[in-house]
């Protein structure tokens, strides 16, 4: 069955062999049961970067280079990408941002501008920029090219795991999820899962599209744009089995027991999947095979 906008698995594999060069095959680890997907250990030290090398290398990018708005892992990996592909690049990140990420970006020289509380902010001054400089937008997550570089994380999963049953993965904007669900297309369970705080794709799909949410969790720096993107949207009505929703504490204890158990940083953010393991609102069956996807380590430490 294909998806909206030709992102579906024919695509994500082509996208694949694009971006092979340029980024990591990440490892899964057996850990109590759970496979993780180590994608912490990705260039720029998040998935980000497979959607931002997709845009580089699929679209044409103008002499003014590329521009991108981030709560910090994007912009990481945009500037990452452009410094590899000598491109221009300037991303725009609102306050929440953490110093590691944007210590990150500014070690990758791109131009960085810091202002406004939320993503929303460094959205809306990253579209100014464009129109005044001629450059090329990389969206976070609502971008077709994004969509297709992160699927690219699902065809290696469904390599790495052999009779894997679900998979469990964070969503923001959903960039992630989108991609992933788009590759395997209903044959793997594919489950969301949010900060309590920060619902973005639990209510857009309870109104029936993307909506405005409220953006408050110790994830919001990776895991509170607002809303979902339009383009991953259907993707998820058709190919999301469900929504979990997991409380702040329940982040942290999943960023305490990787550390304490396989030495693994994650953010908040690349721990949320996890989070749903820790506190019961996923709780999988007898001999059920499951991955969740540890998307991000951009965080200077983890509370011993």
């Amino acid at each position: 069955m294909e998806v909206e906008q030709g992102i579906d698995r024919e695509r994500i594999a082509d996208v694949e062999s694009v971006i092979a060069p340029h980024v990591r095959r990440t490892p899964v680890l057996d850990f109590d049961g759970i496979v993780l997907k180590l994608e912490l250990m990705q260039h720029a030290g998040s998935f980000k970067t497979r959607g931002a090398f997709a845009n580089m290398l699929l679209r044409d990018v103008p002499a003014a280079g590329v521009v991108a708005a981030s709560g910090g892992n994007h912009g990481a990996a945009v500037a990452y990408a452009a410094m590899r592909l000598r491109i221009p690049a300037k991303i725009f990140v609102p306050s929440i941002s953490s110093p590691m990420k944007i210590e990150r970006i500014r070690s990758y020289g791109a131009q960085l501008e810091i202002g406004g509380e939320r993503y929303a902010d460094a959205l809306a001054a990253s579209e100014a920029w464009i129109t005044q400089s001629g450059a090329m937008p990389v969206h976070a997550f609502d971008q077709r090219e994004t969509l297709l570089g992160q699927g690219t994380l699902g065809s290696e999963i469904s390599e790495q795991i052999p009779g894997l049953d679900t998979v469990l993965v964070a969503v923001g904007g959903g960039g992630l999820i989108g991609g992933i669900a788009a590759w395997f297309e209903g044959r793997v369970k594919v489950v969301a899962v949010e900060p309590e705080g920060a619902p973005t794709l639990a209510m857009a799909l309870e109104a029936g599209e993307p909506v405005d949410a409220p953006t408050g969790s110790i994830a919001a720096d990776s895991l509170a744009p607002r809303r979902v993107g339009e383009l991953m949207f259907p993707i998820a009505q058709r190919f999301v089995d469900r929504v979990v929703l997991v409380p702040d504490e329940a982040i942290a204890q999943a960023q305490h027991a990787l550390w304490h158990g396989a030495t693994i940083v994650a953010e908040p953010g690349g721990a949320a999947a996890y989070a749903a393991i820790v506190s019961g609102a996923y709780r999988p069956a007898a001999g059920e095979r499951v991955c969740v996807v540890v998307s991000g380590g951009n965080s200077a430490a983890v509370s011993l």
